[in-house]
């Protein structure tokens, strides 16, 4: 018996819903199906301090939801992560530090299923506008642009040697000059800055032969910055809380700054725009050292939150909204005019880490 169109269509209707709905239980298992229906698949680990804007910021929630993905972070500090085994015990399933060597200490600790270099960010020096005119004036520093460069086996040679910040064309500046750093037992920044002033006083990358005619003075540096912060992120906010008398300068990454500035537009105008001379800026050293901030996948649902981290939607949101430059150290495609000619576009003076049986041997005599 023949069918009617009517009927015909009606069947026609029926068998799509059911392709859709076996299409849907077919594919609910691909992220970007799970995320179109609103059904995440959440993610627990901890990350730097320095990454916690990123990981909160709303169009970072939406980006991952449409992969799939949702993401519990805990601050924790870089070198915390991969050495604490009360953190390990909690069984996470990603560690989001600040610095590849971590990632040789890490597998110590954990069996990692893959890991991979989600941004980068140079390390750098923040002060004061004053600050840094008095360095260009002692010949420590140049100027170029809105940022600076600063000398840092100079540096480094006038902080061991307890020079007078007058010498430094600064008299209003109480004491001695002053280089603030994290604790590099427990945070990445001071970690990484650690590594560089053992390269620099050791005229070359630091080894296991070299190491220990430079440690006393390593060990003087850090003694003399008085006590040290578990954090990055709580470095640079006393730094932008204190002022140039509190916090001359600090040890942080290139993009705090940036990720300051943006989150308050508002605020900054103001600042800049002021007649006082209290301004923040950036001098990177030369040289200086990558952090780099790989993702370490513990657990087989962090394979896909690196796959997602590293889409071009996420990238854009990590380097436009936060500042972290690219894998490859390349700023992105696209920037906010706020923060444009802040940054070089590439850095060329990047010194190597030392291994990491020799940063272990720092981190001893540092503790």
């Amino acid at each position: 018996m023949a069918m009617s169109r009517r009927a015909m269509a009606g069947l026609g209707v029926l068998g799509g819903s059911a392709a859709v709905t076996g299409g849907v239980v077919l594919f609910r298992d691909r992220p970007e199906v799970r995320g179109a229906l609103g059904d995440v698949n959440l993610v627990k680990g901890y990350a730097g301090g320095e990454k916690i804007g990123f990981i909160q910021n709303p169009r970072t929630v939406a980006a991952l939801k449409q992969h799939g993905l949702a993401l519990a972070a805990e601050r924790a500090g870089s070198v915390e992560q991969v050495r604490d085994p009360t953190l390990l015990a909690t069984k996470p399933q990603f560690l989001w530090p600040s610095s590849s060597p971590l990632v040789d200490l890490a597998r110590r600790q954990v069996k990692i299923l893959k890991d991979e270099v989600i941004f980068n960010s140079p390390i750098v020096i923040y002060s004061w506008v004053p600050i840094a005119d008095g360095l260009v004036r002692a010949g420590l520093a140049t100027q170029e642009g809105a940022h600076y460069s600063i000398d840092a086996k100079g540096l480094i040679d006038a902080v061991l040697a307890r020079r007078a910040w007058s010498e430094l064309g600064q008299p209003d500046l109480y004491g001695r000059v002053r280089l603030i750093a994290s604790d590099p037992n427990k945070s990445n920044s001071g970690f990484m800055f650690a590594g560089l002033a053992a390269n620099l006083l050791a005229g070359d990358v630091a080894t296991a032969d070299t190491l220990p005619a430079v440690l006393p003075k390593l060990v003087d540096l850090f003694r003399g910055m008085g006590f040290k912060s578990s954090s990055s992120g709580k470095v640079f906010d006393d730094y932008v809380a204190g002022g140039p008398g509190a916090q001359p300068m600090v040890v942080g990454y290139e993009n705090q700054l940036v990720e300051w500035i943006l989150a308050d537009k508002e605020r900054w105008k103001r600042i800049a725009g002021a007649a006082g001379p209290a301004k923040p800026v950036a001098l990177y050293p030369r040289p200086t050292v990558y952090s780099a901030h790989p993702l370490i996948a513990l657990d087989p649902q962090a394979l896909s939150l690196i796959d997602a981290l590293m889409s071009r939607q996420l990238q854009e949101i990590g380097w436009r909204d936060h500042g972290f430059r690219g894998p490859l150290g390349a700023i992105g495609a696209e920037t906010d005019p706020m923060i444009a000619g802040r940054m070089p576009a590439q850095i060329a003076a990047v010194a190597p880490m030392p291994d990491i049986e020799v940063m272990l041997e720092i981190l001893k005599a540092l503790v």
